[in-house]
């Protein structure tokens, strides 16, 4: 009786990594592959240090995305030799075992595919992501900086390097603003869909009445820039401050003015880096956050369009893309896509891939209409 919906499965799997393989291009990925490990093979390869970092960046990626490919692939011809010897043999156990090897794989290849509809301009890049609070006073605060763990903990589920480079406190709990990298190929490209205006609704820890409040906080995603991307900033509109780096109540504070805001005057774009002890290095990171953003803007205003890069991240009432209620009832759902969860601890644990998943092939569905219009 199973036998057919096994088929079914097995089918679809391999027709859906097919297409895959065939998007990535496996032979051209083994052509880069050997001609880059070339590369790496070269004794002067680190004469040049950025170009070598890109080269064996690009490798490394390279190398895990067919070692991906192919174990995908080793599992799904795998899994149709487990299903003959299984009826062959009538062993009900085993059959468990490939139904749960069929669900398995479907996630993993689902979660492959939605990879290749990262095809943007900057969307291999890594991710630097700005979280502000915005109307809801102390709750809003409280949510931006549940809003951080969340995609910290996201990135510590993937494997993927965090750093926090700015980290604004408010004056009563959580967070008036913070920028942090992750550092992971694709980045961007995934967390992009993460861009607009973020609302919960809860009833109020801080409030001694227990009533519900509803707050706001605004996402914003930039690519990390490379040295071959143009973005010339000259010195005479940059105006840069120099401050104590300072944490919350209570903790210590640096004894030396070692943080720095940089602010582009044509723009208005302010930057800060606080997280080094030396203010050099807190400039050179604040001068990489303030190009991402600054490229941001600039592409935003060659599409015409303020989200092509950054989202509308006003922190308001007319620009949500994601709401989290507490109260009364329990959900997470994403008002672009429609896709729900009632798992709310989860989801400020790091479980968003789906929410990210769906926005993606949300996102590719309406750029393909866009190209037909």
């Amino acid at each position: 009786m199973a036998g057919p919906d096994f088929d079914a499965d097995l089918k679809a799997l391999d027709a859906t990594l097919t297409s895959i393989e065939k998007v990535l291009d496996v032979p051209a990925m083994k052509r880069d592959i050997a001609d880059l490990g070339e590369q790496v093979a070269a004794p002067d390869l680190w004469n040049d240090q950025a170009n070598a970092q890109k080269v064996t960046s690009r490798l490394s990626r390279l190398e895990a995305d067919l070692e991906r490919l192919t174990g995908l692939r080793s599992r799904v011809d795998d899994l149709g030799i487990m299903i003959e010897l299984a009826r062959d043999e009538n062993d009900s156990d085993a059959l468990a075992e490939a139904e749960r090897e069929i669900a398995s794989l479907t996630k993993s290849i689902q979660s492959l595919e939605v990879r290749t509809l990262l095809s943007g301009e900057y969307d291999e890049r890594e991710a630097l992501v700005t979280i502000r609070s915005g109307a809801g006073g102390v709750d809003a605060a409280d949510f931006a900086e549940m809003l951080q763990r969340m995609y910290l903990r996201w990135a510590e589920r993937h494997g993927y390097p965090t750093e926090v480079y700015d980290t604004s406190y408010a004056e009563e709990a959580g967070l008036k603003s913070t920028t942090f990298g992750v550092k992971a190929p694709y980045a961007y490209g995934t967390l992009s869909i993460e861009s607009g205006t973020h609302r919960l609704v809860r009833i109020s820890p801080f409030d001694n009445q227990g009533r519900r409040q509803t707050s706001f906080a605004a996402v914003e995603v930039v690519p990390v820039l490379e040295q071959t991307d143009e973005i010339d900033v000259p010195e005479e509109e940059l105006r840069i401050d120099v401050y104590r780096s300072s944490g919350p109540g209570g903790q210590s504070v640096n004894t030396t003015d070692s943080a720095v805001r940089i602010t582009h005057i044509p723009t208005g774009t302010v930057v800060s880096c606080q997280n080094e002890k030396s203010q050099l290095q807190n400039k050179a990171s604040a001068m990489v956050i303030l190009k991402a953003k600054l490229l941001a803007l600039k592409k935003a205003e060659e599409r015409a369009q303020i989200d092509a890069l950054r989202g509308d991240v006003q922190g308001s009432w007319g620009d949500q893309m994601r709401s989290y209620v507490l109260h009364p009832y329990q959900m997470v759902k994403d008002l672009r896509t429609l896709y729900e969860s009632g798992n709310t601890s989860g989801v400020f644990d790091g479980e968003i891939d789906e929410f990210i998943e769906a926005g993606i092939r949300w996102r590719r569905t309406g750029q393909q209409a866009a190209d037909q219009n």
